[in-house]
């Protein structure tokens, strides 16, 4: 690839180009040759197979037994049974008739305005979905503004809560949790029921549950006469569930076409059930993908999106991948540390940031770029002679890629004619089915994640911990050190928690006092004073 005429030949046989979704993809400057791409086209039949498989109703989770079928989503027909055929339409056609509803003002807030806000409470992919989506195809002047409560962080939620201010009283709470037992959800749940009390509204009578059928929050919504409930399949994971109940709500109230979101990813999908490498955009990016991290995730995953709107589309895709792909065991039990780190913000902002690191530092990287080709709806006028801010921007994104081409930095580009809800479900479509081709390309279970059950297993223990040690400071009648705390609970190796949990209750004027050198943690006096 010496010479210009050599890449542009290597351009055009690696363009990958869809009418239909008006998409091109370009793996050019990523330096893979023909023996890597004949070595790996035994592994693509294997992935290409096993994908149908999934689609067809396998259970791909076998600790759960469950199957995986978010594409099922988008085309309701291509599910395994009748019944599951039928619950997806219904679920549809029951969320499109509650926003109608909740926008003809057939639906409304307690004091009969209608509803003017959302207040979407969820976390991970309960999250991100709908915020990413919000932040792309959202219109301006949407019949209802979204805000998020998506952590456990209180001073987060009350910031979100004031910029509602005055409209609470007309806000719509979603609560989304297939569970109902996520903590970060429940405290979310909870906290928001507490502000409409205090404020004097009763928060059952304007929110919405998104949950499994049976689960502690469907039994809630239902005994307290919440609005309505819709269900979260358990075959659908939170980080493929934006095409869902869980997305599709949201997206609708705020007036974005999800019949045009679903109609994107079916169009992705049928692009990418195609078994040939070369036609099938979804496995030319896993084989990218696997080319440049050696099949092991050497190298991070950095998206480059030139457009504000994509601006969150790097966040969602680290959940999508890196949950997905982060795993310690092959399908066989194998050690193997899988994954691929995402990161990313926007183009040309990222310009400014890191790119210099991306061009000149460590190269242990593969960029993305997102090029969009249409500037905005109208004209734009000339900020020089014969040239737009648009192509500024296009001209920033081709530039920075041949600099990093130019010092052997390798990339990806993927090019949309606007960012509308088709592109939007296309996008999701496509990057869900990558994910599920690479799994299978390295031998892993993209659908299932002990790793995040590990870290709310061991969440759980640290607060049973604080119970246990508050209950001794209380029945305490001296002041105790920390060594002291942590034996009398039976936890003599847990005294590095014990401090930090006192330390926090201390903080937040929990009743407990803590007397002493505070950078000698050994020297602290301890007592309960609440």
């Amino acid at each position: 690839m010496s010479t210009a005429i050599t890449l542009w030949e290597r351009y055009q046989n690696w363009l990958y180009y869809n009418d239909a979704l008006g998409m091109y993809l370009d793996i050019s400057r990523m330096g893979f040759d023909e023996a890597f791409v004949a070595a790996m086209r035994p592994k693509f039949d294997r992935a290409f197979a096993a994908m149908a498989e999934l689609e067809r109703g396998e259970i791909a989770n076998p600790d759960e037994g469950r199957m995986v079928g978010h594409y099922w989503l988008r085309d309701a027909d291509l599910a395994p049974t009748s019944e599951l055929t039928a619950e997806i339409v219904t679920t549809l056609e029951r969320i499109e008739a509650f926003v109608s509803k909740a926008h003809s003002g057939e639906v409304t807030a307690p004091n009969g305005q209608k509803f003017t806000d959302i207040l979407s409470i969820g976390i991970g992919g309960s999250a991100l979905g709908p915020q990413f989506v919000a932040e792309a195809i959202a219109p301006v002047d949407a019949p209802l503004a979204i805000h998020f409560v998506d952590n456990t962080d209180p001073a987060g939620i009350d910031r979100t809560i004031a910029r509602i201010g005055d409209r609470l009283s007309t806000t719509l709470a979603i609560v989304i949790s297939k569970s109902g037992g996520t903590p970060e959800t429940r405290n979310g749940m909870l906290e928001a029921q507490k502000i409409f009390g205090d404020r004097g509204l009763n928060f059952a009578k304007q929110a919405i549950a998104v949950t499994g059928v049976g689960s502690k929050l469907e039994n809630v919504a239902k005994s307290e006469g919440w609005l309505t409930t819709f269900p979260m399949a358990d075959w659908v994971g939170g980080r493929t569930s934006e095409l869902s109940a869980v997305g599709l709500p949201a997206a609708a109230l705020q007036g974005i076409d999800i019949r045009a979101m679903l109609d994107g990813a079916k169009a992705m999908d049928a692009a990418t059930r195609v078994p040939t490498l070369e036609e099938n955009p979804a496995a030319l990016l896993a084989m990218a993908w696997y080319y440049a991290g050696n099949g092991k995730g050497e190298k991070d995953m950095v998206i480059l999106p030139y457009k504000d709107s994509l601006l969150l589309f790097s966040r969602y895709l680290q959940q999508l991948v890196m949950e997905s792909l982060g795993k310690e065991k092959d399908l066989d039990g194998n050690t193997v540390y899988q994954g691929i780190a995402v990161y990313g913000n926007k183009g040309s902002t990222d310009q400014h940031a890191y790119v210099q690191q991306l061009r000149e530092g460590v190269p242990n990287f593969f960029a993305t770029f997102i090029e969009v080709l249409g500037d905005r709806d109208g004209a734009s006028p000339e900020v020089e002679p014969g040239v737009t801010a648009g192509d500024y921007l296009s001209g920033l994104l081709q530039g920075t890629r041949s600099a990093l081409f130019e010092n052997d930095r390798d990339s990806i580009t993927l090019t949309v004619q606007k960012v509308d809800e088709f592109i939007v479900g296309a996008l999701i479509a496509l990057y869900e089915r990558a994910v599920g081709l690479y799994a299978s390309l390295v031998n892993i279970n993209a659908y299932h994640q002990p790793g995040v059950e590990a870290g709310k297993k061991a969440a759980a223990a640290v607060l049973d911990l604080q119970t246990k040690l508050v209950a001794v400071l209380k029945s305490a009648d001296r002041p105790m050190t920390l060594e002291d705390i942590a034996k009398e609970i039976g936890s003599p190796d847990e005294i590095e928690v014990v401090y930090k949990i006192l330390r926090h209750l201390h903080a937040n004027d929990r009743g407990v006092t803590i007397v002493g050198n505070l950078g000698k943690p050994s020297t602290l006096q301890v007592s309960f004073a609440g």
